[in-house]
């Protein structure tokens, strides 16, 4: 059934600049529902955070959090908050304890459903919204890679790795096909979040309104199947597909799987998903889940290489007792689950299920540590980060001037008789280094990262 345009569809048109190509064909698209779908853009958007399992608990979570939240009914960790309230802004973001993500975008790791303990890939990650709610449901074990084609948003795609507080995640910056030169068979779990016309996020991205067109859309369906191909080879026999977009076309969704599956009988489709902004509280996106046939049996992969020389380790030691009060923490937590490697003067624990890493462009090869120069160690910005505060021996409780100081980049004073490396917390939060001595505590919070925020 055809709908004939309305006054309120053509005043739509002109005040969000939307292409009548688009209009014309999600009205045959969508048929009676079409005026629905055309009235949720009247409607302002709405706005979301996860908090991190990493860090906090749900019920700490929201005791502590100064916004008012509200569940989002499909994604365990999801809130929807004010935007006036400014959750970017505030002290809490930066200690890792939440993400700020779209509320739709949510539902696509709910599919995925990791677990602790698997080898999972996040192909298309950046900025890391779906990397860090993956990671938040491995709990810290197993091997978590994720991927950005970009060098520029692979950069983005590390920070908020590092601020979410993540120790077996691997940040690579390459193409699908190096990548499935390197993984054939070896994932328990693959996540495409493909690269789509954005039709999705018209409402809050003007950027992608200008760039559509339906040459555009043909494009970026010819891309998705691509990158399908190569994410098809790194799957192991028995394991879970996860194919994402934020479009509405048909073209790049339920056409994409559909040409996938007709090629390759070793996949079936579990089930498909729209998320509609005129159903739900949230924007547009379009999630497959797809199993591989078979029995789940891994391929051999080259094992890591590059353990640190007994000197290095026990400088690496030492300094872990001697100034967080930690060593054997953290000595337990990391033989257990990683290996230690240099990688010129900077230390990293790689995740053991991470084949070797020679020839892939790697922009973090695990959970940074520190570096060690002239026999001394000085612990990374990712180890504060990761670090339960719990666990470090000498640590500062910040007040939120302090904070707001130590953000900033500047010296604050402090207790005379603090002197060494102390874990600067607020709330019982870790933020990052700090080093004491003669009442004053010297910022060691990385400059790339300064910002002046409220408190």
């Amino acid at each position: 059934m055809e709908v004939a345009q309305s006054d309120e569809d053509a005043v739509i048109k002109e005040s969000l600049s939307l292409p009548q190509a688009f209009l014309h064909r999600m009205q045959e698209q969508l048929g009676e529902e079409y005026p629905a779908f055309l009235a949720s853009y009247e409607k302002e958007r709405l706005y979301g955070l996860r908090f991190n399992p990493l860090k906090t608990d749900k019920e700490t979570f929201l005791k502590k959090m100064p916004f008012l939240l509200k569940p989002i009914a499909w994604a365990e960790e999801g809130f929807y908050y004010r935007p006036k309230e400014q959750p970017g802004k505030h002290v809490f973001h930066e200690a890792g304890l939440y993400y700020i993500q779209e509320p739709s975008a949510m539902a696509v790791v709910e599919e995925l459903a990791p677990k602790p303990g698997e080898c999972i890939l996040d192909l298309c990650a950046a900025p890391g919204g779906k990397s860090t709610q993956i990671a938040g449901k491995m709990r810290g074990e197993g091997l978590l890679v994720t991927n950005e084609i970009i060098p520029g948003r692979a950069k983005i795609l590390s920070q908020n790795i590092e601020r979410m507080g993540i120790k077996n995640a691997v940040v690579c910056n390459e193409t699908p096909n190096r990548l499935a030169d390197r993984f054939p068979g070896f994932f328990d779990r693959v996540l495409v979040d493909a690269p789509c016309s954005g039709e999705g996020m018209f409402r809050k991205d003007e950027t992608a309104i200008k760039e559509w067109s339906p040459a555009h859309v043909k494009m970026c369906a010819d891309r998705q199947m691509s990158i399908l191909e190569q994410a098809a080879c790194m799957l192991k026999p028995g394991g879970i597909l996860v194919y994402s977009t934020c479009t509405f076309s048909e073209e790049e969704n339920e056409g994409v799987i559909s040409d996938f599956v007709n090629s390759h009988e070793e996949f079936s489709i579990e089930h498909t998903k729209r998320l509609w902004p005129h159903k739900i509280e949230g924007e547009g996106h379009f999630i497959a889940k797809l199993k591989k046939a078979g029995n789940g049996k891994e391929k051999g992969k080259q094992a890591q290489t590059g353990h640190l020389d007994q000197e290095t380790l026990r400088i690496c030691r030492d300094f872990l007792q001697e100034n967080l009060g930690a060593a054997e923490w953290v000595w337990d937590a990391f033989e257990e689950n990683g290996e230690w490697i240099a990688f010129g003067e900077q230390i990293y624990l790689v995740p053991k299920a991470m084949t070797h890493m020679s020839g892939l462009k790697i922009v973090r090869p695990g959970l940074h540590l520190g570096s060690v120069k002239k026999n001394r160690f000085e612990p990374s910005h990712a180890l504060a980060l990761y670090l339960p505060p719990k666990m470090a021996g000498n640590r500062y409780e910040m007040t939120g001037e302090q904070a707001a100081a130590y953000l900033r980049g500047e010296t604050f004073a402090c207790d005379a008789g603090l002197k060494g490396w102390m874990l600067l917390t607020i709330d019982g939060f870790g933020l990052g280094f700090g080093k004491a001595g003669g009442g004053m505590m010297k910022n060691h919070y990385p400059k790339g990262l300064r910002k002046d925020i409220g408190m």
